[in-house]
């Protein structure tokens, strides 16, 4: 039989030739000053995200040439042994903005991963699209942020924020679940400040016009801020520890050390019985769940709020409490609205929700009303009943009003279980204010006021509340109640049903 050998050596020279072209990047003089300024190329950013070894390229040859893999370096890969797609702007060339194959790699990217069910990470460091892809003929076709908004509620999404990224490709960050930002290098915006000061007359730098102070404090656009890209790269991993690949599975439980009964001997030292003395709900919380499992989102926004993820006997969950350092812990239009799509995209992935109230209710005031706090609470509360997951409730020393319900104390909120600490209070109104705004005689407001200092028994006689916990015990009551809350054996994702990124 005659061999072909010699027939192919031309053709596998030129794909060898093609694909190194490709994988050159911005070529060894930009990569080299881009590594002496200690930081990672796009490819080097794939490798430090994923398993190692673990790299499929997607569209290595995309582009027209002069362009390697198009500016956009995609495929698909593992984290933890899991499979994920990964898309990484290229800045070394074009300044990593959008050509027109990079533009389908990119959509191609967000298909395959509602196809395959599998997470999708975003890695932003561009231009947004290229200036000369106008003077490509090319047929319409379904965009990235098209298929991106499709997938909210069926895989996770996540955004690493790199460097400057500007107009389409910033836009995947508002599209995702879950956006880490770089501080001092990355930042986001519709456009750029070259553009601002041509269209505004505005001067602004980078930092000013979309960094950390901006999207991590001020609109909440960022969930996490970290202080280099490796470290950004593994909030992204341990954000999907918790999460399970897609809507149709559920979250894994992990074996740990800490996965079991205890005491929490601290609990009476961190949390003072007096409602109107202040202290760190993230000592509580930090006591309560697994040892090094509490991961906060969105720590820099809605500040009286805290949302996390963490682990309770292994399970993954949500929690979702007040911070009494904050504003006594009432609820903001920020807070509320943070609140709200944390819960819908915990729901979205079946995680069990951990509810701890502490406040005085939602935030009253002229200021407060004009910033639309009616509507922000109305869509927390809808959000944390709609919540078809195992709900766990506790009212730590008080819930007035709104508060209590937005926070989950409701009757027929579908809890698995609902608990109090002696001493909780529960009400429409603090009985003082109540009394005296209603103009009630002296008797009736001190027997508001001696009903409301008397703590959770009434409501627990009333069955009202399921068992009033000795603060030590909350672990282990809540671990009780994640052991009788069902799993959701085949969950049915939930689909554009006012889930909002």
């Amino acid at each position: 039989m005659t061999g072909h050998r010699d027939e192919w050596a031309p053709l596998l020279a030129d794909l060898e030739r093609r694909r190194t072209a490709a994988r050159a990047m911005g070529g060894p003089e930009r990569l080299a000053k881009v590594r002496r300024a200690g930081r990672l190329d796009a490819r080097a950013r794939v490798a430090e995200l994923l398993d190692p070894g673990s790299f499929t390229e997607l569209g290595t040859l995309a582009g027209d040439g002069s362009t390697p893999a198009d500016a956009f370096v995609a495929g698909s890969g593992l984290v933890d042994g899991r499979p994920v797609l990964v898309g990484v702007e290229d800045f070394t060339v074009a300044g990593g903005s959008i050509g027109t194959a990079g533009a389908t790699k990119r959509a191609r990217l967000a298909a395959l991963a509602r196809q395959e069910r599998v997470p999708l990470v975003f890695v932003l460091e561009g231009a947004g699209h290229r200036a000369t892809n106008a003077l490509a003929v090319h047929r319409p076709a379904p965009n990235d942020l098209q298929a991106l908004a499709e997938l909210a509620g069926l895989v996770p999404t996540a955004v690493v924020v790199s460097g400057p990224s500007a107009g389409h490709g910033a836009l995947a960050a508002p599209l995702a679940d879950y956006v880490v930002l770089v501080e001092g290098d990355g930042s986001l915006f519709t456009a750029g400040p070259p553009l601002v000061k041509a269209s505004l007359g505005e001067v602004v730098t980078k930092e000013e016009l979309g960094g950390a102070a901006v999207h991590a404090e001020a609109s909440g656009l960022v969930d996490e801020v970290a202080p280099d890209v490796h470290r950004a790269l593994g909030a992204v991993r341990r954000w999907l520890s918790y999460l399970p690949p897609n809507a149709w599975e559920n979250p894994r439980s992990v074996p740990g050390p800490d996965t079991g009964e205890r005491l929490l001997d601290r609990v009476l030292d961190v949390v003072p019985p007096n409602p109107r003395q202040p202290y760190d709900m993230h000592l509580l919380l930090e006591e309560l769940v697994d040892a090094g499992s509490l991961l906060e989102v969105q720590a820099r926004h809605g500040r009286s709020l805290i949302t996390a993820l963490a682990r309770l006997g292994g399970r993954p969950v949500a929690v979702i409490a007040n911070q009494p350092d904050v504003l006594a812990g009432a609820i903001d239009v920020a807070a509320a609205e943070k609140g709200a799509r944390f819960v819908e995209r915990a729901a979205a992935f079946h995680l069990p929700l951990v509810q701890l109230a502490d406040n005085p209710g939602v935030l009253a005031g002229s200021a407060s009303e004009r910033a639309g706090i009616l509507r922000a609470a109305a869509r927390l509360f809808a959000a944390q009943h709609r919540a078809p997951v195992p709900k766990l409730h506790v009212t730590v020393r008080k819930a007035f009003g709104f508060g209590s319900s937005v926070m989950g104390q409701n009757a027929f909120g579908g809890q698995t279980v609902s608990l109090a600490f002696p001493g909780a209070m529960l009400g429409g109104i603090p009985a003082a204010v109540g009394g005296a705004t209603s103009g009630a005689d002296a008797e009736t407001r001190e027997a508001l006021v001696a009903n409301e200092a008397a703590g959770p028994w009434r409501l627990a006689a009333s069955a009202t509340y399921d068992e009033v916990v000795d603060p030590r015990e909350l672990r282990n009551a809540l671990l009780a109640g994640l052991r009788l809350a069902r799993p959701v054996a085949r969950p049915e994702p939930v689909v554009h049903t006012g889930y909002l990124p």
